[in-house]
C-alpha cells in the first residue's frame, strides 16, 4: 500500500477544483442540502454539464467517447467529486457507464460499441440490471430465467428482483438461461433486452424505510435481437463476472470519504442534542472514528493496486464486508444520539437508500439518520451478503476448504 499521491495528482486535482468552483453555486455545500425535487432537477442538469465536458465514461478510451483518464485521474476525480458532494453522473450510471458499458467495451463487438456505447453517454439508454431472482441471489447460478430461440430474437420469460432504479430505466441487461441440461454456470447467456416493450413488467418493491428504489420485473416472452448477446451464447457467467467486477471499480475512492462526512454530521449531532460529553457516547464515537480511518487505508490498499494496473480480485469482498457491517453500528448510534425523537422523524429522508446520506445533510436532520438507519440493514444484503463475502475471503484468499455444495450437475436435473 502507497498512502501518498504522485506530483501529477496534485496537477490534476486542481484542474477539477477549478471546474467544480466554475459550475457550482458559490454557497454549495453538497447535494444532500437540497430539497428531494431540488436534487432531482441538479443530478439532471449536472449530468449534462459532465457530458458537455466529455466527463462522463472517465476509463472509456476516446475512440469510444471517453476523456481517456489514466487510473490516477480518475482516483482523484472521484475524490474531489465526494468532497464537493455531487454525483459523477446520472441516477443510472452506474449501470449504463460503469457497468454495462466497461462490459460492452470489454466483450462487445464492434458493432455493439457503436451502436449502444454513444446511447448510454447521450442518456438515450438508460440502464438498470437483471441478474438476482427470488430462488438465485447469493446463489446467482440458481437462476431460472431463460431465454429460447426463435428465429432472429430471443424470448425471454422469467422474473427478476431487487433490480435498482428499475422504473427509470428503458434498457436491462439480463442473465438467461439458455441451455437447461447444461451445468448451472454453463447454459447462462448475457442478453441486453428493451424494456419499452409488451411483455415487460416493472412492480416496486416497497421498503422499510417507505421507499422504493427497488423494484421486481416480469418477462412474459420479451423479446429482443438474437445479436443483443454480449460474449458468447451460454457463455454469460464469465462476462458477469466480469461486469461484477467493474462494479467495485471507484468505491474504494468514495466510500471512505463518504463514512467521513457521515461521521462529522454525527459529531455536530452528538453536540446539538447535549450527548458531546457522555463518556459512553464518546466511546462510541471514537470506536467509528477508528474503523473509518481503518477503512481509508483499506480504500488505500485496493487504490494502489488499482493504479498499478491490477484488477479486482477476490480480496474486494473485504471492503464490501467491512463497510456494510460498520455501517449498521454506526447508524445504531445515531439513533442513540437522537433519542425518543427518532420515533417521530422530521425532515426529510436520505438522498439515496444505499450507504451514507448525500453530503451536505444537516446535522439535525432527524429523518435522515432514521432512514439511513433502515437501509444501513439491506447493507449487508445488496451486492453480496456478508455471509457470501465471508466464505470469498475463507476460500479464495485464506484457502480455508470450501463449503458442502448440491448444486453439481444439470440446472435441469437440480430442479427434479
Amino acid at each position: 500500500m502507497d498512502p501518498t499521491y504522485p506530483p501529477e495528482a496534485a496537477v490534476y486535482r486542481e484542474k477539477i477544483q477549478a471546474f467544480l468552483a466554475e459550475h457550482l453555486p458559490s454557497d454549495w455545500s453538497g447535494i444532500g442540502a437540497l430539497e428531494p425535487e431540488a436534487a432531482g432537477q441538479f443530478v439532471s442538469e449536472w449530468r449534462n454539464i459532465l457530458y458537455e465536458n466529455n466527463l462522463l465514461a472517465l476509463s472509456w478510451p476516446t475512440e469510444y467517447g471517453g476523456p481517456g483518464l489514466t487510473s490516477l485521474e480518475q482516483v482523484v476525480m472521484a475524490e474531489e467529486f465526494a468532497k464537493a458532494g455531487v454525483p459523477t453522473g446520472g441516477s443510472n450510471d452506474g449501470f449504463g457507464i460503469q457497468m454495462v458499458g466497461n462490459t460492452i467495451i470489454h466483450w462487445g463487438t464492434e458493432e455493439q460499441k457503436k451502436h449502444y456505447l454513444p446511447r448510454i453517454l447521450s442518456g438515450e439508454d438508460v440502464w438498470c440490471q437483471g441478474y438476482s431472482e427470488p430462488n438465485a441471489g447469493s446463489d446467482l447460478a440458481n437462476l431460472g430465467c431463460r431465454a429460447e430461440l426463435d428465429g432472429d430474437e430471443w424470448v425471454v420469460t422469467g422474473q427478476k428482483i431487487w433490480t435498482s432504479a428499475g422504473h427509470l430505466a428503458n434498457h436491462i441487461f439480463v442473465l438467461a438461461r439458455t441451455d437447461p441440461d447444461a451445468p448451472k454456470h454453463k447454459g447462462i447467456t448475457f442478453l441486453l433486452v428493451p424494456m419499452d416493450q409488451p411483455g415487460v413488467e416493472v412492480r416496486p418493491i416497497r421498503m422499510i424505510s417507505g421507499e422504493s428504489e427497488f423494484n421486481e420485473i416480469f418477462f412474459d416472452e420479451a423479446r429482443t435481437p438474437k445479436e443483443n448477446v454480449i460474449g458468447e451464447v451460454n457463455g454469460g457467467w464469465a462476462v458477469a463476472m466480469t461486469l461484477l467486477g467493474f462494479e467495485r471499480g471507484e468505491s474504494a475512492a468514495t466510500g471512505p470519504i463518504a463514512f467521513r462526512t457521515e461521521i462529522d454530521r454525527l459529531n455536530e449531532l452528538a453536540k446539538i442534542t447535549g450527548c458531546a460529553d457522555d463518556p459512553k457516547i464518546r466511546q462510541r464515537l471514537a470506536w467509528c472514528h477508528s474503523k473509518v480511518e481503518i477503512m481509508r487505508y483499506l480504500g488505500m490498499r485496493t487504490l494502489t493496486k488499482f493504479l498499478e494496473g491490477e484488477t479486482p480480485g477476490p480480496d474486494a469482498a473485504i471492503t464490501k464486508l467491512y463497510w456494510s457491517e460498520y455501517h449498521k453500528v454506526v447508524s445504531e448510534l445515531s439513533l442513540d444520539i437522537i433519542g425518543a425523537a427518532a420515533m417521530t422523524p422530521t425532515g426529510k429522508g436520505p438522498g439515496s437508500a444505499f450507504s451514507a446520506d448525500s453530503a451536505g445533510a444537516p446535522a439535525d436532520n432527524i429523518a435522515s439518520w432514521t432512514g439511513t438507519f433502515l437501509n444501513a440493514r439491506a447493507g449487508t444484503i445488496y451486492a453480496g451478503t456478508s455471509q457470501v463475502q465471508r466464505n470469498i475471503l475463507g476460500e479464495m484468499v485464506l484457502g480455508l476448504p470450501k463449503e458442502p455444495r448440491a448444486d453439481g450437475g444439470a440446472w435441469k436435473d437440480s430442479k427434479s
